[in-house]
């Protein structure tokens, strides 16, 4: 795909037009933008990364994609502005929380369209993305689309109703990362510690911990385990988190955005 213009400019465009760009995966050359009102961030993502402003909507109908990322809400109103201007081989990448590829396909017609819940890691070329296609997406261009993915990241492809459950868990999940990030740092000067010496501590302990589950030796449970020595700190903590009941939390935490991720796709 040569020619791609992103529906909307939001912090997940910009992470996706920055991971391309990075990973040389799509000249800049051949990145449009356009968004509803906000000509200011245009020229900000058009100055930063060299990106071309889409002058006026005639021109969607010389794009070979377009990717939807405005917000959920205002996605009705932006298909129905842009579908006149689409030719009828114009691939559509969609990286919208909770609208369907059904949905998509009565606004925008019948044409191959790839839903996929990217997240703002892709920003750094790593993203832990899903990805679903309509039958109408060929063996070559299924192939294009996870190439463009695996350019800002990890990508698995699963079953379209399976992405409310991505959403919840990789999509939103760098923001459950940070949450726990701050919880850490907030209770930095209780026990005698600078807030960025906590940082420093905890973004290696999540890292190392990430590297060492990606090694695929060992499962979760066991590495816990192995830290865990009887009537030690660690088990005193693991105790707090059970007292308090954070299993539970997080399993709220999940379900409680797939259910939102359902409900907006019951919006449109």
């Amino acid at each position: 795909m040569e020619r791609i213009a992103f529906i909307g400019a939001g912090s997940m465009a910009e992470a996706i037009i920055k991971g391309w760009i990075d990973k040389n995966c799509i000249a800049n050359e051949h990145l449009f933008i356009t968004n509803k009102s906000d000509q200011d961030r245009l020229e900000t993502l058009q100055q930063a990364y060299g990106v071309q402003i889409l002058p006026n909507k005639s021109m969607l109908h010389d794009m070979d994609c377009i990717v939807l990322a405005m917000k959920p809400k205002d996605a009705k109103e932006a298909m129905i502005a842009i579908a006149p201007f689409l030719n009828k081989k114009t691939v559509v990448f969609s990286v919208l929380a909770g609208i369907s590829i059904a949905t998509i396909r009565s606004f925008l017609g019948n044409r191959p369209i790839a839903r996929t819940m990217p997240n703002t890691s892709a920003t750094i070329g790593m993203s832990a993305s899903g990805v679903a296609f309509n039958e109408l997406v060929d063996e070559q261009l299924r192939t294009t689309c996870l190439t463009m993915l695996q350019a800002i990241g990890t990508v698995v492809e699963v079953e379209e109703d399976q992405l409310h459950a991505v959403t919840a868990f990789s999509g939103s999940g760098p923001a459950y990362i940070y949450y726990l990030l701050e919880a850490f740092e907030n209770v930095a000067a209780e026990v005698g510690l600078q807030q960025d010496v906590v940082r420093t501590l905890m973004v290696q302990t999540l890292a190392g911990s990430a590297a060492m589950l990606q090694t695929g030796n060992e499962e979760p449970a066991t590495l816990r385990r192995k830290v865990t020595s009887p009537g030690g700190t660690t088990e005193a903590g693991l105790r707090a988190l059970e007292q308090h009941e954070v299993t539970a939390a997080i399993a709220a935490c999940v379900k409680s955005a797939e259910a939102r991720s359902r409900e907006l796709a019951q919006g449109i």
